[in-house]
């Protein structure tokens, strides 16, 4: 029976440690998340990210903007907290409305303060190996990994999932750890076959159940980033959450595997903090 990563545990240890050092460093870290909109999902998000950084020590501040905000608007408000030196990190919650074009609005922040490690110079300094902010949910896969398996070189780890926020920078840091990396996707041929092989498998092509217990590898380690609502089969009337991975199938052969809730989630939070913490440390404020 697979060990369970419970990435509730481990993101409230990293939490304790980060404000444990804030307060030894005398640390002011300033987070500024940004929300365009009233996406309900966004909303719950941005309220948890406040909430985990006033448990950490981290001063919030959370911006609020209708959902007719215009390009320049938004663009004027990043110029501002660029600027501001309380502010270490900021943070523009996803997706935003159509009418304004993400990747323009990721370009404009500081790379120094872009603490979900989006930035086109975060981005290829991670694909050189080089010191950078590492977005928070591929960070977060790579600390529960090592709960397990502190030394994964030479392992085959399979990635299932080709998106830049989790797909490609969890495959860079496989590589960088010494693993021997497959990036899989919906048009790879015989998928089950793949799985089957990997000795880690990270699951991030956001399909409920698609990975099913019997691609799973004996012994396997398996991080599931995928987290779907469905209709509950024991009420029809109730909603769950589930993974990319048919958990109650692939618990019995794998090593170690992430629940969904609880696995991954609650690890992206806490990099986020580490990001900030470490943002506020580089400037020593």
């Amino acid at each position: 029976m697979a060990q369970i990563l419970d990435g509730v545990a481990l993101s409230r240890r990293i939490r304790a440690e980060l404000a444990s050092q804030i307060t030894k460093e005398g640390l002011s870290p300033g987070l500024a998340v940004v929300l365009v909109g009233e996406n309900p999902a966004s909303q719950v998000y941005v309220r948890n990210k406040a909430r985990a950084a006033e448990e950490t020590g981290i001063l919030s501040q959370t911006h609020l903007l209708p959902a007719d905000t215009t390009q320049t608007a938004l663009l004027d408000l990043i110029a501002r907290l660029n600027e501001d030196p309380k502010i270490h990190g900021i943070l523009v919650q996803m997706p935003l409305p159509p009418a304004l074009d993400p990747q323009a609005v990721i370009a404009a922040m500081d790379p120094a303060k872009d603490v979900d490690g989006f930035h086109p110079v975060n981005v290829g300094r991670l694909s050189l190996g080089l010191p950078c902010f590492v977005p928070c949910t591929p960070q977060g896969c790579m600390l529960l990994l090592r709960e397990v398996l502190p030394d994964p070189a030479g392992k085959r780890a399979l990635v299932i999932g080709r998106s830049n926020i989790v797909g490609k920078p969890v495959a860079q840091l496989l590589l960088q750890a010494d693993c021997t990396v497959t990036m899989a996707h919906s048009r790879t041929p015989d998928l089950a076959g793949e799985c089957r092989r990997a000795d880690i498998l990270v699951a991030a092509i956001g399909r409920p159940h698609f990975v099913q217990g019997d691609w799973i590898k004996d012994g396997a380690i398996v991080i599931d980033v995928g987290i779907t609502r469905v209709a509950d089969s024991a009420d029809a009337e109730k909603t769950r959450l589930v993974g990319d991975v048919d958990y109650e199938a692939a618990t019995p052969r794998a090593a170690a595997i992430t629940p969904v809730p609880g696995g991954v989630g609650p690890m992206t939070i806490a990099c986020l903090m580490r990001n900030t913490f470490l943002s506020a440390q580089a400037r020593g404020l």
